[in-house]
């Protein structure tokens, strides 16, 4: 079973990405934002309290996230593997998904992380912005709290897998085919 970690910060790229490596190494996509914002779509007493914390450029709190990515795992027995986007955001979060994978009779396969400059980042963000209806995506302030949240947050996770020898890094910028070989690489030799 593959199951990989996408990292990088906010517009990175692991939406687009994580689209593609699904479906050539045929894995199931878990991105924790899509997981969110369907809850935020459906109304639920999580999707309010969600939006509120996103809607401030701030991270939902761990037993949340924790808690959809383990029923998530419990829907899809049969994958082939998983990708995990936007998860782990936390070293606190890493543990608790090798837990859960070692519930499920399996393991992280690797991190793929895509590094991209926080000017590029901006730009990026703020033209998805232009389409994606998302408040988050609109204002520039928020984008660099987001960037600077994941910088804060997120990036000793890479220390949690490099730790584990389970630590790839790709250069994020260029056309989305070049990044994708790359990816393509990196996966390949975990």
């Amino acid at each position: 079973m593959l199951n990989l970690v996408l990292f990088g910060p906010p517009g990175a790229g692991k939406g687009t990405q994580s689209a593609k490596i699904k479906e050539k190494y045929n894995l199931v996509h878990l991105s924790t934002g899509d997981l969110l914002r369907s809850e935020i779509k459906a109304g639920t007493e999580l999707g309010l309290k969600a939006k509120s914390l996103m809607d401030q450029g701030q991270l939902v709190p761990d037993e949340v996230v924790i808690g959809m990515i383990d029923s998530k795992l419990k829907e899809n027995k049969a994958a082939n593997g998983f990708i995990f986007d936007g998860f782990p955001r936390t070293v606190e979060q890493a543990k608790a998904l090798d837990t859960l994978t070692e519930q499920n009779n399996t393991s992280i396969s690797g991190m793929v992380a895509l590094e991209v400059d926080e000017e590029e980042l901006t730009t990026r963000i703020l033209e998805r912005g232009k389409t994606s209806n998302r408040a988050d995506d609109q204002n520039e302030e928020l984008i660099r709290n987001r960037v600077q949240e994941y910088e804060n947050k997120t990036a000793p996770v890479a220390d949690y897998y490099k730790a584990q020898d389970k630590f790839k890094s790709v250069y994020g910028v260029g056309s989305i085919e070049e990044i994708f070989d790359k990816l393509c690489s990196a996966i390949d030799s975990l």
